[in-house]
């Protein structure tokens, strides 16, 4: 009988999954379930020999995508990659891109029962250097819009959002006033040592196939495939970008107009001080020059059969 070590987040989308239910169902299916809360003060100090233990033989998420990277945090902070203990996805989030991309969607229960014949799914990290706090991301880094999103977003009283739908339907709203307004910035930019300095609205360094409020900037994104997918919005793309973000508010879902490239390494020198990594926003003193790797296969997934990208 496997083990499975459960990280939950109670908070995670509208907070109907409880302790108990998920134990239930991972029990359900001939697991043996040790639980652990992220609601629970320092646990990633005081209880993580609960992961290294010899007798877990995977670790499920059960949360949001802010509950994937705390985890990804701590496994790669403490350089537990050499044990490379799976992760098994439970998305109870808003947006749930990290699970999205990697194809895992559907009710909970049939996300446990899947995992008899899932498969392993190497994950891709980005490596950050030039940040004296963010080594890494494995969602997303960029500059522009999306960063001017999540400061906006911070200032609105999150217990007006009735469900994660309406969460993100605010966020799309909000984004295509700033895309209206936004006034495009200089970066200088090298792609696997190709110059592409231009003036952008946004560059994101993609991970995964969306961002945010499940934005599909790189709907072919595949975190397991060695290469990031870079997506760079001009001024010339800034209506279609627009009208692409307010059909998303009007529950129209059609394919992204805007082209991404692959690269391993980037450098980067962005003439603002606002950016992202992943789903926090950092706004440093000056400009900086930052250099971006990527790292292969450091984190695993147990994802379904078949799954070889987003979906």
């Amino acid at each position: 009988m496997k083990t499975a070590k459960v990280l939950h987040n109670p908070g995670a989308g509208e907070g109907e999954s409880s302790d108990k239910k998920i134990i239930a169902a991972v029990e359900a299916e001939g697991y043996k379930c040790g639980y652990l809360s992220t609601k629970k003060k320092g646990w990633e100090k005081k209880d993580w020999d609960q992961f290294e233990s010899k007798d877990v033989d995977f670790i499920v998420v059960a949360g949001g995508d802010g509950t994937v990277r705390r985890l990804a945090h701590e496994l790669l902070e403490r350089k537990l990659i050499e044990r490379k203990l799976p992760v098994a996805l439970l998305p109870l989030g808003t947006a749930n891109n990290i699970a999205r991309t990697l194809g895992i969607v559907g009710e909970t229960e049939d996300i446990i029962k899947s995992w008899k014949q899932h498969q392993i799914k190497k994950y891709d990290v980005g490596r950050i250097g030039g940040l004296k706090k963010h080594k890494f991301f494995i969602e997303s880094y960029g500059y522009g819009v999306f960063p001017r999103l999540m400061k906006e977003m911070k200032k609105l009283d999150r217990s007006t959002f009735d469900t994660p739908e309406h969460k993100i339907r605010t966020a799309l709203q909000v984004l295509h006033d700033i895309i209206i307004n936004y006034k495009p910035k200089l970066c200088k930019l090298k792609i696997d040592g190709e110059d592409i300095t231009g003036r952008f609205l946004l560059v994101e360094i993609m991970n995964t196939s969306s961002i945010g409020p499940n934005l599909h900037l790189a709907p072919f994104a595949d975190p397991g495939d060695d290469f990031f997918d870079i997506v760079l919005i001009t001024e010339s793309q800034r209506k279609a970008f627009a009208d692409y973000v307010k059909g998303k508010v009007e529950g129209k879902e059609e394919a992204a107009f805007f082209a991404a490239r692959k690269a391993r390494k980037l450098d980067i020198y962005w003439e603002g001080t606002a950016l992202h990594v992943d789903d926090e926003h950092i706004l440093l003193d000056d400009p900086a020059d930052i250099h971006i790797e990527i790292q292969t296969g450091l984190l695993e997934f147990l994802v379904p059969p078949g799954v070889t990208a987003a979906k």
